[in-house]
């Protein structure tokens, strides 16, 4: 029996790659009010290039807020309803999970990754993992996907060097690099 491949995924996290964060002390904060919650520019017409370049799409965030109490699930659920009316999206997968608990889905573990890649039939090796943080790199790296690291200029990092495969400013150029490298059959489809 001949196993077919899997489908191509492009995992993206939500705060600060398609929606505002907002940054204080060097540091990304998700929106805790639905009034907060603001795409950044080019996000839903470059998710629909994605869509339609045949990946699947699936957001993969950490909300730590959930379980520190900061948020309601009320709240997060509105957010994603708003995302979802505007992003073309296929999945979103949320560690509500607050920091200390030791979780296998709270990135920079993959479990959010590898759960969707069960659940959807995705090659993760012939994946994408598009992140702000260094933890978003870490999940796409240790899930064998190709991670493309959207620079953002957090304190996070401290100058040390990203073990990304890529570096870009936006989502809209991360998508342009995903594009440029598939093959030309790839791209006609």
């Amino acid at each position: 029996m001949v196993k077919l491949p899997g489908r191509r995924a492009v995992f993206v996290d939500r705060d600060g790659v398609l929606n505002r964060a907002e940054v204080r002390d060097g540091k990304p904060y998700a929106p805790r009010k639905l009034e907060q919650f603001r795409l950044l520019p080019g996000v839903p017409a470059a998710m629909q290039r994605l869509r339609d370049a045949g990946f699947f799409v699936a957001v993969v965030t950490n909300q730590p807020d959930l379980g520190n109490g900061l948020v309601t699930e009320g709240i997060v659920a509105a957010i994603h309803e708003r995302l979802r009316a505007r992003v073309p999206l296929d999945d979103i997968r949320m560690c509500p999970h607050s920091q200390s608990v030791g979780c296998n889905c709270r990135k920079p573990k993959p479990g959010m990754l590898m759960a969707a890649a069960r659940d959807h039939g995705i090659d993760l090796a012939s994946s994408y993992m598009i992140g702000d943080r260094v933890s978003d790199v870490i999940a796409g790296n240790s899930a064998c996907c190709y991670t493309i690291f959207v620079r953002r200029g957090y304190a996070e990092s401290n100058g040390q060097p990203i073990p990304s495969n890529a570096i870009v400013r936006s989502l809209p150029e991360a998508v342009r690099h995903i594009l440029q490298r598939m093959t030309p059959v790839m791209r006609d489809r």
